[in-house]
């Protein structure tokens, strides 16, 4: 089978799809869409955006959320993510002279960045298992196609970028502890302690979702060096130096801005959003049990699917087979677990060291926790802050439907045609890429339009 072929359809699919959620969702109805574009608008009009006290109004933001943007309403004061590290910003801001500051325009610039990912999505499976491509194209599909991760990529929204350097760095990572051990010599590793170290650089002047590569990138030194010692300072000098480089010219424009010490300019941004929802008040009126139920249900269907302002859920009806979905993985993984199952019939189909389907889980955790930790203060209860792993998401959703697959083939006590894997990926993705579609003309548009 032509893998190279059928990524090309996942991406030739993707873009139709996503073009269409570019094009027809209505304007600022993807979330902080306004305040993503108006940072592009005032670099393109040669303004570094400083985030101050007036650049949040919660009032007002409700208020211009629930008249759908009706066009009495200025958009262009809504400026709070002016906080944010500029990377993202900067790429796009010849986009927004170019084109007059077209709103499509830029959605299509993040959408095309967004297809950046899937391709690398596609290449971190077939890192960990190069025999077993149906694994690739099953990640390829999943991150391609769900539902809510195709509209935030149709939109103007810096987790595009975000993701793109986030899986570039889990890519890199894996061909490192991949590579022969005749190449465990600190002179032979330099380019990939480099090449990591620099996008966690780009990264850290992205998103502080980003960080994350950084205790991600101390696990793997100290994995890939143990008991090597006396390698392991140089190796983390290597890595880490270009990154705090390329994050300390933000740093220090942001302790020159801003008053006391805010390297990353949360203090400015936590002062600023005055009325924002805390945890805190719903506790008092849900109580903690209350709390966590929504913020478990939220952050679930949020994930696959709740749309504009997270004011557009999908039905009922749609959840309860997601999670059945869900379950099915997760039960697919732990008989993998506990019975040991390989990719395939094939036991070298597996990665060949430990540490490697290691750092896809640790990013996972790290991304759960941030979530987590984020909503201990507000009520962020957005599954989409689970995207920067959800390539590893991916992967761990692509072998555990596979693991049903050996389950089948023990029972049967025969094989089963090779060929039949490759119904996974284009099973799901044509249910994926349906739910899509489904969701934009049954709920986004009949809601928010």
């Amino acid at each position: 089978m032509n893998e190279k072929l059928w990524l090309g359809v996942i991406l030739f699919v993707y873009l139709v799809v996503g073009g269409l959620y570019a094009s027809r969702v209505p304007a600022w109805q993807s979330p902080d869409e306004p305040a993503h574009y108006n940072y592009v608008r005032q670099l393109a009009n040669g303004r570094f955006p400083i985030m101050e006290a007036t650049d949040y109004d919660e009032a007002y933001r409700r208020e211009v959320v629930s008249s759908k943007f009706a066009p009495q309403y200025d958009v262009s004061i809504i400026t709070y993510e002016d906080w944010q590290p500029p990377l993202y910003y900067l790429i796009l801001s010849p986009v927004f002279s170019l084109t007059n500051g077209s709103l499509l325009a830029l959605r299509l610039a993040s959408l095309f960045i967004g297809a950046g990912v899937i391709i690398l999505a596609y290449a971190i499976a077939i890192q960990l298992y190069p025999e077993q491509s149906w694994i690739g194209l099953t990640t390829a599909v999943f991150v391609a196609f769900l539902p809510q991760h195709l509209s935030i990529l149709a939109s103007v929204n810096n987790d595009s970028l975000t993701e793109l350097l986030i899986a570039g760095v889990l890519l890199i990572m894996l061909q490192w502890l991949g590579s022969s051990p005749a190449d465990w010599r600190l002179f032979n590793e330099r380019k990939y302690m480099l090449a990591i170290g620099f996008l966690i650089g780009l990264g850290l002047v992205t998103k502080l979702s980003a960080y994350l590569l950084v205790p991600l990138a101390g696990m793997v030194l100290l994995g890939r060096y143990w008991g090597r010692w006396d390698d392991l300072f140089p190796a983390s000098v290597l890595l880490l130096a270009p990154a705090f480089l390329l994050g300390a010219v933000w740093w220090v424009r942001n302790l020159i801005v801003y008053e006391g010490i805010d390297p990353v300019a949360t203090k400015a941004h936590d002062a600023a959003v005055i009325g924002q929802v805390r945890t805190a008040e719903w506790i008092t009126q849900f109580g903690l049990t209350g709390t966590i139920q929504r913020f478990l249900q939220t952050t679930f269907n949020s994930f696959w699917g709740q749309f504009g302002w997270m004011s557009v859920p999908m039905q009922p009806w749609i959840y309860r087979p997601l999670l059945l979905f869900t379950a099915v993985v997760l039960l697919g993984l732990l008989v993998k677990s506990l019975f040991r199952l390989p990719a395939n019939d094939d036991e070298d189909a597996e990665p060949n060291s430990p540490l490697r389907p290691f750092i896809l889980v640790l990013m996972l955790f790290l991304t759960m926790g941030m979530h987590i930790y984020y909503n201990i203060t507000f009520v962020q209860h957005q599954g989409r802050y689970l995207f920067p792993a959800l390539v590893p998401i991916g992967v761990g959703v692509a072998i555990g439907l596979g693991s049903w697959l050996l389950v089948l083939k023990r029972l049967l006590r025969g094989k089963i045609a090779p060929e039949l894997a490759y119904a996974i990926p284009f099973t799901l993705g044509v249910l994926l890429a349906w739910l899509d579609l489904f969701a934009l003309y049954n709920f986004i548009l009949p809601n928010l339009a």
